[in-house]
């Protein structure tokens, strides 16, 4: 039986429900650009053939063009009618190619004085692009630059484009906790779901020719160990939990609070991955006047990544913060601040890893 989503697209019956959903909350006011994120989870899941060059948790500085480069113009997902947004394959130059470096050379050859580390990428060439390339150029101009981090993983998405693209049926919704998958024995690399997906989180092995992303790390949230980026992040920005826990920071943030807003809400897919905007100091004059008015980062620009909620999700921010500065109570603030790790910011997923 068919049914239609939010935005009133039919489903052929194929999609199901979950159970439950699995989401996440990224705060953008502690992000430390560090990648501590996409280091454990590049060690933990792509460390084999044809994964060189992927990254699946990526930290990209906005404004910047992003990874893969310019993702945000290629298309995908659905337009305001439900029908799929024109589209493009991401090339791999786009995601950045992985670059092999002289360390032999450097380390072992009896050159270390005269030679420096090189990089090359998989043609031999100078590399041109990579993942955060244009990390901390940011935008904006003198005496107001500015720039802030944006933490990318799957969405894992209510209605994922790539799901519904994949002629194979290899991508799938987990019952149990909505974490949208690819079964690699099923996907034959057609990349149809790396054409639909509007977040461009999908990436091509080229040698075993199949597409591989983010799988929320499953093996560990099913054992109760929060996803590597989450719970390595020195930050400790990422939450994570299940949309219907009324008592859970991911509940609270989305649907109590409503402070925690989705990347492109337009591309249609209903992406589970939450963002609480970044805070910003006022504009100032050449003089070094303050122009409480104006704030650095432009809230146009904010609302073309979060939507028009944007504004007062600010202004709720702000008010709050005062109050906690106060000495007022402010239960968003606690549960920002994340007085207790890791109870309060993952309270399903508390399992040490290195007690299994």
């Amino acid at each position: 039986m068919s049914e239609k989503t939010d935005i009133g697209r039919e489903l052929d019956g194929v999609l199901q429900k979950p159970k439950r959903q699995l989401a996440m909350v990224f705060d953008l006011n502690k992000c430390l650009g560090c990648h501590t994120c996409s280091i454990s989870c590049k060690r933990q899941w792509t460390r084999e053939e044809g994964m060189d060059n992927m990254w699946w948790a990526v930290v990209n500085t906005m404004p910047g063009k992003g990874t893969p480069k310019n993702w945000e113009g290629m298309g995908g997902g659905w337009d305001e009618k439900g029908e799929p947004r024109p589209s493009k394959i991401p090339t791999r130059d786009e995601f950045g190619d992985a670059w092999k470096f002289n360390k032999e050379e450097v380390f072992h050859g009896g050159k270390g004085k005269t030679v420096y580390l090189k990089p090359v990428n998989t043609k031999g060439e100078d590399p041109d692009w990579g993942p955060n390339w244009d990390e901390d150029e940011g935008g904006g101009e003198y005496p107001n630059s500015h720039f802030f981090y944006l933490p990318r993983i799957c969405n894992h998405c209510t209605h994922p484009a790539c799901l519904e693209a994949c002629p194979r049926g290899a991508i799938y919704k987990r019952d149990e906790d909505g974490v949208v998958l690819i079964n690699d024995k099923q996907c034959k690399g057609f990349r149809f779901c790396m054409e639909a997906c509007p977040y461009k989180r999908i990436y091509y092995n080229h040698v075993r020719d199949v597409t591989q992303k983010c799988i929320f790390c499953f093996p560990r949230v099913e054992k109760g160990v929060a996803p590597a980026c989450a719970r390595q992040c020195p930050g400790r920005l990422r939450f994570v939990g299940y949309l219907d826990d009324e008592n859970g920071p991911i509940h609270k943030l989305v649907h109590k609070f409503k402070v925690a807003l989705p990347l492109h809400q337009e591309y249609g897919t209903q992406p589970n991955v939450y963002y609480v905007p970044p805070l910003s100091p006022p504009a100032v004059d050449m003089h070094g006047k303050v122009d409480p008015s104006k704030p650095r980062i432009p809230t146009e620009y904010l609302e073309g990544l979060f939507g028009p909620r944007v504004k007062d999700v600010l202004a709720v921010l702000e008010a709050e913060k005062e109050k906690k500065a106060k000495g007022l109570p402010s239960e968003l603030m606690d549960t920002l601040i994340v007085y207790k790790w890791p109870e309060n910011i993952f309270p399903d997923f508390v399992q040490d890893p290195a007690n299994l």
